[in-house]
């Protein structure tokens, strides 16, 4: 009996793992911008892993920790507690790509400024998972109101879904880097536009050929100190031909 008991806890375990791994994957890969997917990761975490009552995403840039999304502001205390101290499980996560498991940070020895902070803030144990995409440098967090919160079963969670937060969040990453290239793209082409338009009134208006009404829109541009773009907008908005100061020499 207790042999098939333990065979059906392993298929249990595996279909488990399984599940919450396509899950995971589905609601990550679909979350869109950077953002939305840190705050998915984390809720994600809490969700799906029972030991974790608290999870944060942990970066590092520029020198300066962040924690651009959690559950709990209690998080964003305790992660201010490892810049504070320059010591912590997040901090050797991120400084040796692993993962680290502190059992009770009342007596572990490993961060002795850190552990009594944290547990005074009311966290007993932390789950920290490294984070990679796209040269960033972070963890992901999972923090317990227990000691021993996080057993075997919670550990080979949070390794799934910290491998999924990295792949999704590098995907994030593209998405923005593009969407920002497209607005970029279309801004630019609504000023050529806009321009061109400005041009057309001049040409109309003044006589001149294009290149003589784009100069005057420049000379209006430094001569006012305002971007090419904005002269044009005022013309187009107004009618009224923008100032160009003294003419050339």
């Amino acid at each position: 009996m207790a042999e098939a008991d333990s065979s059906r806890t392993h298929e249990d375990f595996t279909q488990e793992l399984t599940d919450r791994f396509t899950e995971s994957a589905q609601i990550l890969f679909s979350a869109g911008a950077v953002a939305d997917t840190l705050q998915r990761v984390v809720e994600l975490a809490v969700e799906t892993i029972d030991g974790c009552d608290f999870a944060g995403i942990f970066l590092l840039e520029d020198g300066a920790v962040t924690t651009p999304a959690h559950t709990d502001p209690i998080v964003i205390e305790v992660d201010a507690l490892q810049h504070r101290y320059e010591q912590g499980p997040c901090l050797d996560a991120v400084a040796d790509h692993s993962t680290l498991y502190a059992d009770d940070l009342a007596d572990d020895t490993r961060w002795p400024l850190y552990g009594p902070g944290a547990t005074a803030a009311g966290v007993r144990s932390v789950l920290a998972l490294n984070l990679s995409a796209r040269g960033t440098k972070g963890a992901l967090n999972l923090y317990a109101r227990y000691p021993q919160a996080f057993g075997v079963i919670d550990r080979a969670k949070g390794l799934l879904l910290a491998g999924l937060a990295g792949q999704a969040l590098s995907t994030a990453q593209a998405h923005d880097v593009e969407t920002q290239r497209l607005d970029n793209l279309q801004g630019a082409l609504l000023t050529r536009a806009l321009i061109g338009q400005a041009q057309g009134i001049l040409i109309e208006r003044e006589r001149v050929t294009a290149n003589q009404a784009f100069d005057i829109l420049r000379r209006a541009s430094q001569h006012l100190n305002i971007k090419l773009r904005d002269v044009a907008q005022n013309l187009v908005d107004t009618g009224e031909s923008p100032a160009t100061g003294p003419p050339p020499s």
